[in-house]
Parts: structure tokens; sequence; C-alpha cells
């Protein structure tokens, strides 16, 4: 059975990225598009604009262009949409680097993409030149910040050129940006996502979401991050919003900026849910403005946004897509609110529940492996046609790998990731729904669960617990707790506290980390 949007199908624009997203910037150009959450500077549309074509200018002089790929390696910041569109304007690729990553890990993905500039800011300079050795990266540019003056790192005042004012030409078809996966199973993969790929999924998402310019977002989530790029700038971008950046996640900030700029529309990870819905300090700030907040990037227990939404007196929804996806094929707009749901599917996109085992197509209310077909689907992986064509399939299918259901209404539910399943006695385990059980212990802060081989079960499935401040429990207590409600074979084998839960920028569980400790154990 294929699930086709709800949402009437909506004409793709046939325009470059960039193009697209500024087509009405000119109609506000002194509307702010960027505020800088720490210091709280303005930068309104006609002022990026105006940077985007300049720095588009001095690349283009530069020889920089079509199949040329610049990495830009950076917190949120309002002149990321900068070098973002700068290149995008060039008709070269940009790809995006994970800030916290080591040297290695940037050097891989430097290697991998081709990358010969490198942006950066002044703290990660030094990861950027160790990176950069016995890479393609012929300069480094620095954002600001002066550059110390040696040969490899230049401010990067000195590319803006005269202004850009037409965008080069390009096939739709053409990569603009390669983000790359978590690399939470190995290496991470360069995730080939073109102009048609990228305005195909902001056209998607701006109208079901209903996203004006008469709203205020804070931007916390790394830009780095398919959602953070895409949801939360493009989006942003395109519909004319007020975007407020902030390079890094904390809670009194956060929540200072709220009221200080009366954000509207609050795009988020489930580990700030969780802080929303148990912090005390929430309550010393003023929400008040805030109509809805979007969860994404990994699983939000139904309980929790309930009880967060209560707390804010706003709904708490989810939405669903990945990399892979440009990121969105399932959103949850305002007013449709259904506990534990991520949401309908986006316009333009079709949508089947597979049997894991045997293929088969499924109907509504069975569980199966997601899959999706439509334009925001990625051209594939960079350098990697086995991937690809383990991931698409002949019929342009993408399987996705998460484990989901759909109801009458055309929600859908995910119950969890197809590898992160546990096997115990034959016998699956969702990890996903003993984490979200864990939350609800009066004492628990943050969970997480994963399998660990067994000789007699296969494996069994162990919990990671962070307390909150001043709470205490035993791991007898944690394993009673879930004993009482679940069936037996779900039951905790072991319970081991940890400070934190290891997770990505995007929120998602870091269980490659935890199956080390449990190894090494």
């Amino acid at each position: 059975m294929i699930h086709h949007s709800a949402f009437p199908d909506v004409e793709i624009p046939a325009h470059p990225l960039t193009t697209f997203v500024f087509a009405q910037a000119a109609e506000r150009a002194d509307q702010p598009a960027f505020i800088d959450g720490p210091s709280g500077r303005v930068v309104t549309y006609g002022e990026l604009v105006d940077s985007i074509q300049r720095l588009a200018g001095g690349l283009v002089a530069k020889g920089f262009g079509p199949g040329h790929v610049l990495a830009i390696m950076a917190p949120n910041v309002p002149d990321y949409a900068v070098v973002f569109h700068g290149v995008a304007m060039t008709g070269g690729t940009i790809t995006t680097v994970n800030p916290t990553y080591t040297s290695h890990e940037v050097h891989h993905q430097l290697t991998d993409a081709g990358a010969t500039i490198l942006v950066t800011v002044p703290m990660f300079v030094d990861t950027a030149r160790a990176a950069a050795v016995d890479t393609k990266v012929e300069e480094i540019f620095v954002l600001g910040g002066d550059a110390d003056g040696d040969a490899d790192t230049q401010p990067f005042s000195v590319l803006m050129g005269e202004p850009l004012l037409e965008h080069v030409a390009v096939d739709l078809d053409d990569v603009v940006v390669l983000p790359y996966s978590s690399g939470t199973t190995g290496l991470s993969k360069g995730v080939m996502l073109t102009h048609r790929n990228l305005v195909s999924n902001i056209v998607q998402v701006v109208g079901p979401a209903e996203l004006s310019d008469s709203d205020t977002i804070v931007a916390v989530l790394p830009f780095f991050h398919i959602y953070g790029m895409q949801v939360l700038m493009n989006c942003g971008l395109t519909a004319g919003a007020t975007i407020v950046t902030m390079p890094r996640f904390d809670l009194a900030e956060f929540l200072q900026l709220h009221q200080d700029h009366g954000i509207t529309r609050s795009f988020v990870a489930p580990p700030i849910v969780v802080a929303l819905a148990k912090h005390p300090s929430v309550d010393d700030f003023d929400l008040s403005k805030l109509v809805q907040v979007f969860s994404g990037a990994a699983p939000l227990s139904a309980d929790l946004a309930v009880e967060a939404g209560a707390r804010l007196g706003c709904e708490i929804v989810q939405g669903y897509g990945m990399t892979e996806l440009s990121p969105v094929t399932h959103l949850t707009p305002p007013g449709g609110f259904k506990p534990g749901s991520v949401g309908v599917t986006v316009p333009n996109t079709e949508m089947m529940i597979l049997d894991p085992a045997t293929g088969e197509q499924l109907g509504i209310e069975a569980d199966g492996e997601v899959c999706v077909r439509g334009p925001q689907v990625m051209k594939g992986y960079l350098n990697n046609p086995t991937a690809t064509e383990s991931t698409i399939d002949r019929d342009g299918w993408l399987h996705t790998g998460d484990v989901g259901r759909v109801d009458a209404d055309g929600h859908l539910y995910i119950v969890d990731r197809l590898k992160e399943l546990i096997k115990y006695k034959g016998f699956q385990v969702p990890p996903a729904e003993l984490e979200a059980l864990l939350l609800t212990h009066p004492a628990v802060a943050d969970a997480a669960v994963i399998g660990v081989p067994d000789d007699e079960a296969g494996e069994i499935p162990v919990g990671f617990v962070a307390l909150k401040p001043g709470h205490q429990a035993t791991a007898d207590d944690i394993k009673s707790f879930v004993a009482e409600r679940v069936a037996t074979y779900k039951r905790l084998q072991t319970v081991t506290f940890v400070e934190a839960i290891p997770k990505s920028a995007s929120g998602k569980i870091l269980r490659r980390l935890l199956r080390d400790e449990a190894s090494a154990t």
C-alpha cells in the first residue's frame, strides 16, 4: 500500500537554490534576517544579499565555480549563510563540517569531498590546519576574527569582491551541498543534495508548516546539520523570518533569547524538550510568544511532548526526515498534534511500509521499514555507489532503515531503527520504547538502551542512565521500575550510571560509544 500526502501537490520552482531563497529579499531589505544571539548584531535581508553577492563575486574572480568544493567549519553565526549561499551562487558545492570533529574526522571529509578552500573561525584554526594536511585544501580563511598572518590562514574579508548579481548557470541536478551523515556506524558518507532537492523540500515545508515573515526563529541546532541548514536557515530565509543564532546551547541564554526577541517558533532536538519540560529555570522567563516547539532529529516520547506542551502553553510537535531526504518527509502542521506522531507526509511525497523480512507492502497500523519517494530524495552518496544502491532501489524508493507504522489519519509513528532493534531470544526489543519509559522515572534525567551480545539470548538489553542533580536511585531501582511496565523479554539486564548520555550535535544517541563502554567492562 502506497501512502500519499493529504496535502495537495505543490509546484517545484525551476530555480537554483539561492535565487529561489532570496526571490523576495528586495521587498524585505530593511527587515532583520539574522540576529546574532550573543552580541545582538542585526543583519538585514538587504545586507545579507549584498554580502552573498560580494563573496560570490570574489570566489568567481579566484576561478572558483562549478566542480569546485568549499568547506565551512563554523558554529551558528549570521555569516554562515553568507558562505553557504555565496558558494551556491557560483555554481560550486559547499560541504558543511561539524566543528566539534577531531582533525582526523575533518581530514576524512575534506579528502572525500575534494575541498580546495576551508572557511572556519578562530577557535578551530588549529584543527583546520591539522586536518588540511595532505588534502586538496589550498587556503584557509577565518571568519569573525583576524588570522594570525601565517601563509596558510587569511581573514575571510579578503575573499570579498565585486558583487555577482546573477547566479552562475547551473543544472538543477548539480550538487549544491555535501553534508555528511552522522558517522555513528563508521566513517561518514557525503550526501549529494542538488539545487532541485533543496528547493523542493523548502516548498514542501514552508507552506504546510505555515512559516511566514511574522515568525522569529531561534537557531541553536547547527547549520552544518541538515535540520539546521534547511529547516532553520533556508526555510526561515525563504519565508522571510528573522533567525536568532546561537553558536552553542546554553539553557539560560536560550530562554533569555526567547524572552528578548519574542521567539515564535523553536526548532529543537529532544534533549532540549527534556529541559523545557523539567528544568525549574524555565519558569523564570516569558515564553508567551511561542506558538510551536518543533522537535526533530531523534525520537521524542509522547508523554514528554504532552508534559512540555502543558508547561509552555503551546504545541510540542515532531517531524521526520533524514539527511538523505533533504531532510523532511513528515511534519506536524500547527493544530495537528497527535501524541507520539511525527506528522503526516509532506506534499509531492509517497511513502510505503515494508515488511523487513519479506519486502511485502503493509497497510495501516502495521510495523515495517519506512520507504520514501519524492523530489527530495538525494542524488546519492559521494564516491560510494554501493551504499547508494543499497539505500535507493531501482524504483526510486529510499529505504530509511527506520521502523514505523501509519494510522488511519495518515500520521506516522517511528518505532525504532532496524539496525538498533535488540533481538532477545528471537523477540524484538526497541530501544526507543525503553528509553521513553526510563525518562518517566522521577530520578532520571536522560537514558539510552543498547543491545549487548549474549551467548544464550543472542543480545540482552542494557541501560545507561544519567540521574537528575540531587536525585538518587540504584541499578535495582531502575530495573524494577522497567520490569513492572514491560514484557519479560524487554527487561533491562544491567544498568550503568553515567554523567551524560553521549549524543551527536543533532541529538542522536551515539550508541557505538556506549557499546564500546559496555564491551570494556
